[in-house]
């Protein structure tokens, strides 16, 4: 491991981070120290499939959480910065950075109409990274539907979220990252837009950003927007990654073959591998991160949100309890969205269900903790199947991971070690990114400033026992029809003894 007070990570590293609710600003010092923190609320408008932010918002609200956050440290140490943002949330700018249009946000579907003529004009592209196709809620089918309305006048360009408050940082238009990019088809393994991709669907190559890998230093902090937020002038601005990137780098899951798995509403696993993973199916796809690393990663449809519909208003401390007293072996899919599922498998049809008894609130709570475990080992059992490596260190974050009795169920169901950072959020992770603008590494930076907080081994009796229970699972998505029966035939054999 580095030694945190080597030159290259002395100082402050501020991570910012745009979410869907709110815009946050962290102080790291080199040993991992979170030394202040502050954020602010930002509200959207939902309409049907729209979902629109006001970007002037998000710089505003970003602003005075640096201020506050800043205001209680010694800013003559602070060092550098990079900044997060929500994948596929995008906008048109004037000439001078100004806003022409609202942030269309990560989940906005309006663009169902403009998919069709993106993927027949990308298919071989999104094929060769990879990803297979674009869906909606991505930035390339949102910028086709911009376009469409008129929205690009003379000198317009083209801003993914985080572009916006990089210009303003620096005073400038600086360049995008690969890693917000993706979703717009920048090409991945060639490095550069697509032209004959874009010219079929009618975008100006001088709409589109120049575009950088993460952690490149993009500029400067500029005199205006250092009184804005208080953050000094000459602070080294870092060319940033997705709010789920940045959530891996908070992590520390950076070694090939390293994972974490970030339990919210649904499950989102995000992994480093030394290649790029291509997945036939469309539902794993890589960003690219620092150096040659790939950042393959999946998102389900499946997650905590199923305790909040069917135990809402109930104490879910005393369920907890109670269901780990039972330690039953009944299991529910724990299916969250009413659009079917997205990851481990495709399957627009699919439903909850339950199998075996579960005649308590208890016995139901906990066939849904561990229908989360099978659906977790599920994901890593797919994922080997398409030659990721899955064989390194894997971290659990979000707010299941704030479940002790549930962290200890998905080690044992996994049958591997799991470990429990302190601060696994976007911003903590885009202040170790922005520690790399030193000198250091990532993976030396994230070594010394990414704290464990615990270690969890699993009961190799347990694994045993709930074994049968994941492989019944399997059958039951097999014989609806939703899992392959070739991706099912390759759990069985990984779970033979």
């Amino acid at each position: 491991m580095s030694d945190p007070r080597t030159p290259a990570l002395d100082g402050i590293w501020l991570g910012l981070d745009l979410g869907t609710q709110s815009a946050r600003c962290v102080a790291v010092d080199g040993t991992g120290r979170v030394l202040a923190s502050a954020a602010r609320p930002l509200t959207g408008r939902r309409e049907g499939r729209r979902h629109e932010q006001d970007p002037e918002e998000w710089w505003s609200a970003l602003a005075a959480a640096c201020r506050e956050a800043l205001a209680g440290i010694d800013t003559r140490r602070v060092r550098g910065l990079a900044v997060d943002g929500t994948s596929g949330t995008i906008l048109l700018a004037d000439a001078h950075g100004t806003p022409l249009t609202p942030g269309l946000m990560y989940d906005d579907g309006r663009a169902d109409t403009q998919t069709g003529a993106v993927n027949a004009a990308g298919g071989d592209v999104w094929q060769e990274l990879g990803y297979r196709s674009m869906q909606p809620t991505w930035a390339l089918p949102k910028l086709r539907w911009l376009l469409e309305q008129g929205k690009a006048v003379r000198g317009a360009r083209l801003l993914h979220q985080v572009d916006l408050v990089t210009w303003r940082l620096a005073g400038y238009q600086v360049p995008s990252d690969a890693s917000h990019a993706l979703k717009t088809g920048y090409h991945l393994i060639e490095e550069r837009w697509p032209e004959r991709v874009m010219d079929a669907l009618g975008v100006p190559g001088d709409l589109l950003p120049e575009v950088v890998r993460p952690g490149t230093v993009l500029g400067t902090v500029c005199a205006e927007a250092a009184e804005a937020t208080g953050i000094p002038p000459g602070t080294a601005v870092v060319a940033g990654m997705t709010d789920g990137c940045a959530a891996q780098i908070g992590a520390g899951a950076l070694a090939p073959g390293a994972w974490n798995s970030v339990l919210g509403t649904t499950l989102v696993l995000k992994g480093s591998s030394p290649y790029l993973v291509r997945d036939p199916a469309g539902v794993v796809y890589c960003h690219r991160g620092p150096g040659e690393r790939w950042l393959p990663g999946g998102a389900s449809s499946s997650g905590a949100g199923v305790l909040s519909q069917y135990f809402h208003g109930e104490n879910l401390d005393v369920l907890t309890e109670q269901a780990a007293a039972l330690d039953a072996d009944a299991v529910a899919y724990p299916l969250v969205s009413t659009g079917g599922e997205r990851f481990p498998f495709r399957a627009p049809d699919a439903e909850p269900f339950i199998l075996g008894d579960v005649p308590t609130r208890p016995a139901a709570f906990h066939a849904y903790l561990l229908g989360l475990a099978c659906l977790e080992r599920l994901c890593f059992d797919y994922l080997d199947h398409l030659g990721a490596p899955v064989d390194g260190p894997l971290t659990l974050t979000g707010g299941g991971a704030r479940n002790p009795y549930w962290c200890r169920l998905r080690a044992d169901v996994l049958g591997r070690r799991v470990r429990l950072p302190e601060q696994a959020e976007g911003a903590v992770g885009m202040a170790v990114l922005a520690a790399t603008s030193g000198g250091a590494g990532l993976e030396e930076a994230a070594a010394a400033m990414v704290r464990i907080a615990a270690e969890i081994e699993p009961s190799p009796a347990r694994t045993a026992r709930y074994t049968p229970v994941y492989l019944r699972f399997l059958d039951e998505l097999t014989r609806r029809g939703w899992l392959d029966q070739a991706v099912a035939a390759h759990a069985r054999r990984r779970a033979a003894p």
